[in-house]
């Protein structure tokens, strides 16, 4: 690979680097145990997301955690927050923010001033993001990929670390708007937020109906965690499981000649590229929190749910045989096993 790469007996101050990391993660899971329990697959990719510098999208049931979740993780990053509530009545200047006219009492000159939306934070909760229309939507697209925001013909730079996490109920349920393709695809992870087990939700019920209030405590701050960024693009991937990864990617895609026949008879459209540096991404991210130096089969296979379950666009048979895209990503994986 042409990028730089760690080493164990690499210098002291990756090692240094390394050692905070780890710190730091040990610290932020300690913190968010204190509010949220159980979702342990949940708050990991979450995680990977902030150190990957991805977005993303929590899917589940209203009253499962989503927003508390976020909020706790924010609280424990030291960055700027600030939340958005989706409604079908809410408009794309109230998220990016609009030039109003102000009068100089003095001069009684008016100019053109830039009021800043919610979109200028670090940590933009954009609480259910699926109950308002597409076209509010979408005035997340520009800085979800290129941190700017136009208002008016004026470009306006959002600061670095910025993330998306977005919370949407499943769409069987009322009031809700399917996210625009184009919005999906920008989004990192699409994790699926269940239930909890009987035994958590127990510890749920004794946490939350006392008097004491569970608060999480700042672990990090914004210079530390786009340090962390650069830190997870250096960790090694071999070619073979790089090319593992581009080839689950590309078997998403019906018209590709490795594509299996399940997935030209059950699928529309595939996975992207993005698709592909996520999955490559996210890994680097998951080994190294995983205390290993190197990307391994299973850290790919073990994200390529996540990651892919909101880029695949399953056709009228897949509907008909009530088959979702999580079932075709595990026949998929059974499919194409790590080589041996």
């Amino acid at each position: 690979m042409s990028t730089p790469t760690l080493a164990i007996n690499d210098s002291a101050e990756v090692k240094e680097r390394i050692e905070r990391f780890r710190e730091v993660h040990r610290g932020i899971v300690r913190e968010v145990r204190k509010v949220i329990v159980g979702q342990d697959e949940v708050i990991e990719q979450v995680m990977i997301s902030l150190f990957v510098g991805g977005h993303c999208l929590i899917t589940g049931l209203p009253g499962t955690a989503k927003t508390l979740l976020v909020r706790t993780l924010a609280q424990t990053l030291g960055l700027v927050f600030k939340r958005i509530q989706f409604t079908p009545d809410l408009m794309p200047s109230d998220i990016t923010g609009t030039d109003i006219i102000e009068e100089d009492p003095t001069t009684g000159r008016r100019t053109w001033t830039f009021v800043a939306g919610p979109i200028f934070a670090n940590i933009l909760l954009a609480d259910e993001i699926n109950r308002t229309p597409p076209k509010t939507q979408s005035a997340l697209l520009e800085a979800m990929q290129e941190l700017s925001c136009t208002v008016r013909g004026h470009q306006y730079k959002i600061e670095a670390p910025f993330f998306v996490l977005a919370t949407q109920n499943p769409i069987e349920l009322e009031g809700t708007y399917p996210l625009p393709e184009a919005q999906l695809d920008r989004f990192l992870f699409n994790t699926v937020l269940d239930y909890l087990s009987a035994d958590d939700e127990v510890k749920v019920v004794d946490l939350t109906t006392t008097t004491a209030v569970a608060q999480a405590d700042t672990v990090t701050n914004a210079t530390e965690i786009l340090a962390f960024q650069q830190l997870v693009r250096m960790v090694p991937i071999a070619d073979t499981v790089a090319r593992y990864a581009v080839e689950l990617v590309r078997a998403t895609r019906p018209n590709d000649a490795s594509a299996p026949d399940f997935v030209k008879s059950y699928v529309n459209f595939g996975a992207s590229v993005r698709a592909a540096q996520f999955v490559v991404l996210a890994s680097k991210a998951r080994a190294l929190l995983r205390n290993r130096y190197h990307v391994a089969y299973e850290d790919v296979r073990a994200l390529a749910a996540p990651i892919l379950r909101h880029r695949i666009l399953l056709n009228f048979h897949a509907e008909s045989e009530r088959l979702d895209s999580d079932a075709i990503l595990k026949r998929l994986l059974d499919w194409k096993p790590e080589p041996k």
